[in-house]
């Protein structure tokens, strides 16, 4: 990415400024879900959705609705001695307090939710019904570890914990009582493997079973 205030140079995944008079500076991350457009609209009914610009469509500037399967031939120029993961495979990165881990989209479509521990960390990945919507949560309720189970044809989507309780894609609990619990967000990147792990080089990857 470049700005147009001083011409400097970002690096997309980690925000920083890697040519130009800002060369070394960091931008500030913040939360992002990566939803289909159908997920979120069932939980922000009110949401906006910002417009194309006509001007910017008329000259073919925004990328075309094929671009993710034209990326998909096009070769890697990345280098990798890792060979635990094809090169474009897609990954669910999630880093805490400094550990990375590589959750390969592949396991989730079979595992689903997954639940594990990174670092000191116990958190749980969770595939929407719409099979491609992500989230990712801190596992503990009230200082106390959870176990989460898909509930069977549920829809939409609903978790049932080792306590009871049901939970919802966005985190929050169906209780007994009058308020309802939600559980703490953690970030997850979409990314192909190649790229995750150039800006991870000591990650760990994620197999199926795995806790």
């Amino acid at each position: 990415m470049k700005d147009e205030e001083t011409g400097s140079w970002w690096q997309q995944v980690t925000g920083e400024a890697i040519l130009g008079p800002l060369k070394g500076k960091h931008l500030k991350s913040v939360f992002v879900d990566e939803l289909s457009f159908a997920t979120w609209k069932g939980e922000e009914s009110q949401g906006r959705v910002l417009a194309p610009d006509e001007q910017i469509a008329a000259k073919g500037e925004y990328a075309p609705a094929d671009w993710e399967d034209r990326m998909l031939k096009v070769p890697v120029a990345t280098q990798l001695s890792d060979q635990t993961l094809d090169k474009r495979a897609m990954v669910l990165g999630v880093t805490i307090n400094g550990a990375a881990k590589a959750y390969p989209f592949t396991a989730l479509r079979k595992q689903n939710p997954i639940a594990d521990t990174l670092g000191t960390t116990p958190l749980i990945i969770v595939l929407g019904e719409d099979g491609m919507s992500i989230r990712a949560f801190d596992r503990r309720v009230d200082g106390h570890e959870r176990e989460f189970f898909l509930k069977p044809n549920s829809s939409p989507l609903r978790l049932v914990d080792d306590k009871g309780d049901e939970w919802d894609f966005s985190g929050t609990s169906f209780p007994s009582a009058t308020t309802s619990t939600r559980l703490a967000k953690i970030p997850v990147l979409k990314d192909y493997w190649f790229d995750w792990k150039t800006y991870n080089p000591k990650t760990f990857v994620y197999t199926l079973g795995e806790r």
